[in-house]
């Protein structure tokens, strides 16, 4: 310490530049808060970087465009008496920490390491008041998955430059997301819709309304296949009367379900609100870091939104039974606070994400924060109140009306005690309330509704269900979902329609080629034994140079083998097109790119000709739907415009269909209608064709989990 004796002031280095804001907030004057901006130690983007033959030694390099920023940190390292390094409470964060004291070391022999789960004033001076020295178990489980992905992209992405072309990537996560992508796709190629119908029937009792629908038929339960099934029974029973044969009454208790984790806060935040993962990771990320408002300057709002726990702290699960006890009574608030059980393989490390002050309320803040930004914190903070309510307690009704052999039967549900959904006023859990009946009563039959439907395929990936999948197959962790999700994105493997993920030409071809030679590496039960085994490096419990040996000599054997085996394919996406090249004239192909299809000439390259593929016809003259480009940079800002543009200014934001309008053969689009969902939409003025597309949400009971937690008394 003797070198360090006359420096006065404390370094305190965080990742983010808003972070560092909020924290100086908290900080007296001898404390200097700076940020290293993400990562400055890392490995090579040029080559492997990792000495396979020398226990998988990783080469680290000061990244480039860092080393301005690290020689800063060094110089403010020398000029104070300690460095205190904040960056994430999570594998990432403390791997950032030991690059950075490694390079600092040399410059302050004081570096300790503090972590917070919220950015408060209170946990931000509780952490610097318990400084700790790096958890090196943490950093070698980031260390083995850092050098574990770079051994499989670096050994496959080769292949598949030289043998399809080049900018493809190979994954451990992000292939086995792209299987299960494709496989459903698949899955809708060959599905067959079977027809079959439903008849309901508009019933009243003491002129009070309700709906009941068939059932059986001589005590038989029975599908009804085809029309004339109902038309025979709708003649059968015309102009009988229903009679109540039997009633019965159930409680049901319906359990709030726990606090966020980020996978769940993904799921909801694409069911409810439209978010992408990245989106909704993005908008998190400021909210924990800090938000400005009025009058207090940067504050935190929510706790670290990496978690894949549902613990919550002693104070704050007071906080929110203070809450509801002063704004909903006791009459609703549980005895004794609501505990809830971490999943099986929780790493438990942070609690789930809260609010880190429930006295911030959502509208309070409103005017500080930006729409999604508000939308999101109001998701979070509402979840984290209800979590901590009682179950709501409805009465659910289930009567059967007999006219005849046939049986109908009316289901209604009537609250009882709303619980913890009297934190969301818009929420309606009662349906198709029925009258008072008795065993014996006459039902007016007043309508028959015959409907024919057909069965469906399972619907495509979502954010949220792909996350779901994810999550609930031990593939991925919390901070690896959205990522995984942006790369099959960017690499041109999955394109969203509306909300859904569907895989391209190019997306299908690596998956069989990944299928087909890398089999082991995508099985989904190797992928999620590779994250138990990291999990278990961090608890000590595993070495992380065995676990990269037991990975290594079967999958350099499959790498291999492909380079011998795997077919060319470079020239498999040049498919000659009948557009004429209006500089050489020879034949326009389709060919693949970074961004999705194009049009090439096929004189290359002796010509150069290239330009957007047409979509489809123009809603408002005869040329063609072409995407393009804003100055915003490649792959953002992407908008749609006639391809005769400036003739015809028809541009839009809306994503093509690819499909032709049925009534007027334009391009139709894709709209998102208020709330969830899409339509198919023709925007030619003159036609206004419009038919709204399947809701795509994949928890179509309870996208939070509540229809898991029912009960039935």
């Amino acid at each position: 310490m003797a070198k360090n004796s006359k420096r006065k002031k404390i370094l305190v280095i965080v990742e983010s530049p808003s972070k560092a804001k909020t924290i100086n907030k908290y900080l007296g004057s001898e404390y200097i808060v700076t940020s290293s901006v993400g990562h400055v130690i890392d490995l090579p983007k040029s080559r492997l970087a990792v000495d396979v033959n020398n226990n998988f030694k990783p080469e680290y390099i000061t990244i480039r465009g860092k080393a301005k920023i690290l020689n800063q940190l060094r110089k403010q390292a020398s000029e104070t008496s300690q460095v205190l390094i904040a960056t994430d409470p999570d594998r990432e964060g403390e791997a950032i920490s030991w690059h950075l004291a490694n390079s600092l070391a040399s410059k302050n022999d004081n570096i300790k390491r503090i972590e917070f789960n919220e950015i408060t004033k209170a946990a931000v001076l509780e952490a610097i008041s318990h400084p700790r020295g790096i958890d090196l178990d943490r950093v070698y489980a980031q260390q083995a998955r850092r050098i574990l992905d770079r051994i499989v992209g670096y050994n496959i992405s080769p292949l598949l430059w030289k043998k399809v072309k080049r900018g493809l990537s190979a994954g451990r996560v992000q292939s086995v997301a792209l299987m299960v992508v494709c496989e459903r796709e698949e899955i809708i190629d060959v599905f067959t819709p079977v027809e079959y119908w439903t008849l309901d029937i508009d019933c009243s009792r003491d002129k009070k309304k309700f709906t009941s629908s068939f059932y059986s038929l001589n005590k038989q339960k029975i599908a009804l296949k085809t029309k004339d099934e109902v038309d025979n029974i709708v003649k059968d029973i015309s102009g009988k009367k229903l009679v109540v044969e039997d009633i019965r009454k159930k409680e049901r208790k319906r359990n709030p379900s726990p606090p966020y984790i980020t996978s769940r806060l993904q799921q909801d935040a694409s069911n409810r609100l439209g978010f992408t993962s990245q989106k909704t990771m993005i908008i998190a990320q400021q909210l924990y870091e800090g938000i400005n408002i009025t009058g207090e300057g940067p504050i935190g709002l929510i706790t670290y939104m990496r978690t894949d726990s549902v613990r919550i702290s002693g104070p704050a699960l007071n906080s929110a039974r203070q809450y509801i006890l002063d704004n909903f009574g006791a009459d609703n608030l549980p005895e004794r606070p609501v505990y809830y059980k971490n999943k099986k393989g929780s790493q438990d490390a942070h609690e789930a994400v809260r609010p880190s002050d429930i006295n911030r309320f959502p509208d309070s803040i409103k005017d500080d924060l930006t729409k999604d930004q508000y939308r999101l914190y109001e998701m979070i903070w509402k979840k984290f109140i209800a979590s901590q309510m009682l179950p709501e307690i409805s009465e659910v009704i289930t009567a059967d009306l007999a006219t005849g052999d046939y049986i109908f039967r009316a289901t209604g549900s009537r609250v009882l005690f709303r619980g913890f959904t009297l934190i969301d006023k818009n929420e309606k859990t009662e349906k198709n309330v029925l009258p008072s009946l008795q065993t014996g009563d006459d039902v007016l039959m007043e309508k028959f509704n015959p409907e024919q439907h057909f069965t469906s395929p399972p619907p495509r990936f979502n954010d949220a269900s792909l996350v779901k999948f994810l999550e609930e197959s031990g593939i991925g962790r919390p901070s690896t979902y959205a990522p995984t999700i942006n790369t099959l994105i960017k690499r041109f493997y999955v394109t969203r329609s509306g909300k859904q993920f569907v895989p391209t030409v190019l997306g299908k071809l690596v998956n069989k080629i990944m299928v087909k030679h890398f089999s082991n590496l995508l099985s989904i039960n190797f992928t999620a034994n590779m994250e138990e085994k990291l999990d278990l490096i961090e608890e000590a419990k595993f070495n992380w140079e065995k676990m990269l040996h037991e990975f290594y000599d079967p999958f350099k054997n499959d790498v291999d083998k492909a380079r011998e085996d795997m077919e060319e394919m470079k020239n498999i996406f040049d498919e000659e097109t009948s557009i004429v090249c209006e500089k050489c004239g020879k034949k326009m192909l389709k060919r693949i790119g970074r961004y999705g299809y194009f049009l090439a000439c096929s004189g290359f390259p002796d010509c150069r000709n290239a330009k957007s593929l047409p979509l489809g016809k123009c809603p408002k003259c005869e040329g063609n739907v072409v995407k393009r480009e804003s100055k915003k940079g490649k792959g953002k800002g992407a908008f749609y415009s006639c391809s005769t543009y400036p003739d015809c200014d028809f541009i839009s934001r809306e994503s093509p269909s690819g499909k032709p309008c049925p009534k007027c053969g334009r391009l139709l689009f894709i709209q998102r209608k208020k709330g969830f969902g899409e339509k198919l939409t023709c925007l030619r003025e003159t036609c206004g064709f419009s038919v709204d597309l399947l809701d795509e949400k994949d928890d179509k009971n309870d996208s939070s989990e509540n229809a898991n937690n029912v009960n039935e008394d």
